[in-house]
């Protein structure tokens, strides 16, 4: 039996997506990006971005499929590809119900979902005095 997990860990070393590779590193330092999401749960709504959101949701939709057709599939990848648009589907739907929270019309709030504002209030700057 020990054997045979010493040849399993082998053919896991010299297999095409081991950690010899970057099919093996590139997924796992994309995982920062799937924390970094998950720890953005805490933070205030009015400080999300939607178009970073967006990013991050197509980005994991579309290479979580390419993922699977590309040769050799890659399934860590797939799996963190996948776990980045959950993440980011998450973030846009708080961004959702916040904005249509403020009264906003459904136009509105994917205008505002998409557009650079936050939603915080702008500070007021005078004009300068002229003498």
């Amino acid at each position: 039996m020990a054997a045979r997990g010493v040849n399993g860990f082998q053919r896991f070393l010299q297999s095409e997506t081991g950690p010899k590779t970057i099919h093996f590193w590139a997924p796992v330092m994309k995982w920062a990006l799937v924390f970094a999401g998950i720890s953005d749960l805490n933070r205030p709504v009015e400080s999300l971005s939607g178009t970073q959101q967006l990013a991050l949701f197509a980005t994991g939709a579309i290479w979580t499929r390419w993922c699977l057709i590309i040769k050799p599939k890659n399934y860590l990848l797939a799996s963190v590809n996948f776990f980045l648009g959950t993440v980011a589907s998450v973030q846009l739907s708080r961004l959702f119900v916040y904005h249509r929270s403020l009264g906003k019309s459904y136009p509105e709030t994917f205008q505002a979902l998409f557009s650079q504002d936050t939603g915080k209030s702008k500070i007021a700057v005078p004009a300068p005095a002229t003498a």
